[in-house]
């Protein structure tokens, strides 16, 4: 049974440039604009009105956007729920302008060992998320530590969660690596350590959606009976002011937005193709963790259920339930 019948969130890509070449993401690939106050003013009144609560400004690095401050503030006045992820490296010389902006900022660190994170990041970044986290606390920011989780780096939590996150008292959220496209991210977790991992996410301080754990037991989404629901749920805003639909990640279409994303979003060819996710041939197998999130949340299933706890105990431990019912 359909929950919420409205969108909730919005990934909007302030750019698709980035200073790191992550080996599993292709989007620093990319040439891209940078987006406009102008578009995210306008943008934002209309995803308000579309019903959307979570703003996620993200890239590409979106602290390469030097207006991404304005954003933030801008959206936290219109009482969105705003989130940022950032690899580190320039949150340090930008956490003042920044400070009180973002409701879940995120740092990211898959690895303990400095040599071993940088590698996979393809840029020396493991000392600027430690500064990061150092910085942003003596701000009285409380980040948290988004660790992907791979087969390769999976012996690697444990040093993290005693290292980096409890001795900081910050929250380690663990995203399980997807693939998608051509991008390839190694062996997929085994059964059991997919076990391993969901014990691991019971653990004080740490975050993970059950529910994503439970899709890959089940082999991802299935076109016969999707479960995604990224286009009724997601508006993913391009840096080049479009929104693209179904979701990011197929691109299958790109619509100009001009000042219209409120009657863009209800047209009937934008919704026609919306009804696709999920369906598409590619959507078989997925298990796109940011569309998956809000897909889970909308409509009653197993899913749902599992999803609800970990959801819960995120949002009690940072706070951001007042923020959502408007305390």
């Amino acid at each position: 049974m359909r929950l919420i019948k409205h969108p909730v969130l919005c990934n909007y890509y302030v750019t698709y440039r980035c200073n790191a070449k992550c080996a599993f993401c292709d989007i620093w690939e990319k040439p891209s604009p940078y987006i406009t106050l102008e578009d995210v003013a306008q943008n934002l009144r209309d995803l308000k009105r579309l019903g959307v609560s979570v703003i996620d400004f993200t890239g590409g690095e979106p602290l390469l956007h030097r207006q991404l401050p304005e954003f933030l503030a801008l959206a936290r006045e219109m009482g969105f729920i705003t989130t940022v992820t950032t690899n580190g490296l320039l949150y340090p010389k930008n956490a003042e302008k920044l400070r009180g902006l973002v409701d879940m900022l995120h740092f990211s660190l898959d690895s303990a060992d400095r040599a071993t994170h940088d590698l996979g990041r393809g840029v020396a970044c493991y000392d600027f998320v430690l500064e990061s986290i150092r910085v942003a606390k003596a701000l009285g920011e409380r980040p948290d530590i988004l660790f992907t989780v791979f087969r390769k780096n999976l012996a690697d939590l444990e040093a993290v969660y005693r290292g980096i996150t409890q001795p900081n008292g910050l929250v380690l959220i663990l995203n399980p690596a997807f693939e998608y496209g051509d991008v390839e991210t190694g062996e997929q977790l085994t059964p059991e350590e997919l076990d391993y991992l969901s014990a691991f996410g019971k653990r004080k301080g740490v975050y993970l959606n059950e529910a994503f754990i439970e899709l890959r037991r089940d082999g991802g989404n299935h076109v016969a009976a999707p479960v995604c629901r990224a286009a009724s749920t997601t508006l993913v805003i391009s840096p080049s002011n479009e929104l693209v639909l179904p979701c990011y990640h197929l691109g299958e279409q790109k619509f100009p937005i001009e000042g219209k994303l409120f009657d863009l979003y209800n047209a009937p060819e934008t919704q026609r193709l919306a009804a696709l996710e999920g369906r598409l041939p590619a959507c078989e197998g997925c298990t796109i963790n940011c569309y998956m999130q809000p897909s889970f949340a909308v409509e009653t299933s197993k899913y749902f259920w599992q999803a609800l706890p970990s959801t819960l105990k995120y949002n009690w431990e940072k706070g951001t339930w007042k923020r959502l019912i408007g305390v």
